[in-house]
């Protein structure tokens, strides 16, 4: 029997503000997301190869082997991105149970990706929406490429559970689905039971997130065939400063 999977809200250009204002987040098909950043969807084609040379993660608690990622930082406005050099992706515990705490140094994402024409539209395009929301400002932006497989049998694109980033805003764009059930998204306002679930299967479809206002998770995969996987960009934006290790603290 085939697998039922309930279709994202999808918003259109002109009711996003609004329906982030109301609701904390909001879907956009890859239409949108072209229109709205000014991208081809062919120029954005481009960048996917770059799935396929992802690195294991090599900090996962559970000992699993089904993750592999790339992660790069970026000071962006609406006018310009300026890459920062290599860091560490650091959270606290209050935000990732299970990985916070300590510096995790993912290899960086490929020169040749972050240099794209595509890649620096779509970042200042995002920085954008986020000043739309807060005033205009320099965002302190963090990049995840994702590969989730399952070649464990069961790969899990959100081992820490439901969760906030301890960001402003938060970007899912899915990349590409293959081979796999599950992965449905589910987001829940922060002070109440009220959420919504659905599934993510449109390339470059993304789900904005205010994430001060929900928290948000994806459920696990499995395989429908051999050598299934689940590729994601998630693209977090935060103000001020970049969520850093205070000093003093160590691993």
């Amino acid at each position: 029997m085939p697998q039922q999977t309930l279709q994202p809200p999808l918003t259109s250009p002109d009711q996003l503000d609004g329906t982030l204002s109301a609701k904390g987040f909001a879907v956009l098909g890859a239409d949108s997301v072209c229109k709205m950043a000014g991208i081809s969807l062919d120029a954005l084609k481009l960048l996917e190869s770059s799935w396929h040379d992802l690195p294991p993660d090599q900090y996962l608690k559970d000992g699993g082997r089904y993750r592999r990622r790339r992660h790069a930082s970026f000071q962006v406005n609406s006018h310009a991105v300026q890459a920062v050099p290599h860091r560490a992706h650091w959270q606290p515990v209050s935000y990732n149970a299970l990985h916070g705490g300590m510096q995790r140094w993912f290899d960086p994402m490929a020169t040749e990706v972050v240099q794209q024409d595509a890649w620096q539209k779509l970042l200042r395009w995002l920085a954008q929406v986020a000043s739309k929301a807060q005033g205009e400002q320099t965002w302190f932006t963090e990049a995840h490429q994702f590969r989730i497989d399952t070649t464990d049998g069961i790969g899990r694109p959100t081992p820490e559970g439901a969760h906030r980033d301890g960001v402003c805003w938060v970007a899912v764009f899915l990349i590409g689905r293959h081979g796999i059930k599950g992965g449905e998204t589910r987001v829940f306002d922060i002070d109440s039971p009220n959420g919504q679930r659905f599934t993510l299967s449109e390339p470059w479809s993304v789900l904005l997130l205010d994430d001060t206002r929900v928290i948000h998770e994806t459920t696990p995969i499995q395989p429908e065939q051999p050598g299934g996987w689940r590729d994601t960009l998630v693209v977090t934006l935060r103000s001020g400063a970049f969520l850093d290790e205070p000093a003093g603290l160590t691993n």
